[in-house]
């Protein structure tokens, strides 16, 4: 029988079949002779007994894989910033993008808090990323929150991003019996508390819906200069039309992705983002044997 790992406590397996049923399962004591760790989201092939518990028999291939936290097999990355408080960590925004094209992972930014929006934030938000899909939301109100659910359909999805941008009360809006604790901002910083305890994979409409607590960033270091282009799909097909192959888009000439900061099609937010990005790659990459 196949079915998904939708949690993982103390040794023990809880995997969820096509039917819905939930089964507790131990691994076969091979996977730790082989140095395999099954993940959350892993489809998995199991056995029943009629004593003890079923047995998780082999691990299907994984068409990816995140290390922090470890779950697999994920669809959508839901990029949730705050369109007021605190202030969209953009930065944080493209590498979660850089780190979704990596991992063939499809992107879709949450622009939440849309009843207490700050006008200028929405504006250059919706402007940087004009080349993805993005929905506006508001948990209290219930904007967007149908729209997201349509998204999420038959979608195994992760939620990321940083601490009081709304995460776990769109959460508790679309799983109303799981009462997730919310972050309370502090006064005096506009900083959040980090609330959520553990990462679980909830069924949800033929799909599945997981919350990343501690959700962490893979090493860049060995993105090349093309693999990090052709993360930005607005590059896609003008960088070939730069004066010098292999251009980094920085201070050569005739540069064709600079220009399209002329033409108003790259945003100047994105791209002095793009060039802080490719600098911390190259100094990791400079430094990796210190």
């Amino acid at each position: 029988m196949q079915g998904r790992i939708i949690k993982g406590i103390g040794g023990f397996y809880y995997v969820q079949l096509g039917s819905g049923e939930i089964i507790t399962c131990k691994a076969r004591g091979r996977f730790r002779n082989d140095g395999v760790t099954p993940m959350v989201g892993d489809l998995v092939e199991i056995s029943l007994h009629e004593t003890g518990f079923a047995a998780m028999e082999d691990i299907l291939p994984r068409k990816n894989a995140l290390l922090r936290p470890p779950v697999a097999n994920i669809d959508l990355l839901v990029i949730v910033l705050s369109a007021g408080v605190p202030k969209p960590d953009l930065l944080l925004a493209d590498k979660l993008l850089i780190q979704a094209h990596t991992l063939q992972i499809e992107p879709l930014f949450v622009l939440n808090k849309m009843d207490a929006a700050n006008p200028e934030i929405t504006e250059e938000f919706l402007a940087d990323y004009a080349s993805f899909r993005t929905l506006l939301t508001s948990s209290t109100t219930g904007e967007g929150i149908d729209a997201l659910e349509t998204a999420l359909t038959n979608r195994v999805s992760c939620f990321a991003g940083q601490s009081a941008v709304g995460k776990s009360s769109l959460l508790n809006a679309l799983f109303p019996q799981l009462s997730l604790e919310t972050g309370e901002m502090a006064k005096k910083t506009d900083r959040g508390r980090h609330t959520t305890r553990q990462a679980e994979l909830w069924p949800f409409l033929g799909g599945a819906v997981l919350d990343t607590p501690g959700f962490s960033l893979f090493e860049m270091s060995e993105l090349t200069q093309d693999k990090l282009n052709d993360c930005y799909p607005e590059f896609k097909g003008v960088d070939r039309e730069c004066r010098f192959t292999g251009c980094r888009h920085n201070a050569e000439p005739d540069c064709a992705v600079k220009a399209l900061l002329l033409d108003g099609k790259l945003t100047k937010g994105r791209y002095t983002r793009y060039l802080e990005i490719q600098k911390e790659i190259e100094d990791k990459h400079k430094h990796r044997y210190d």
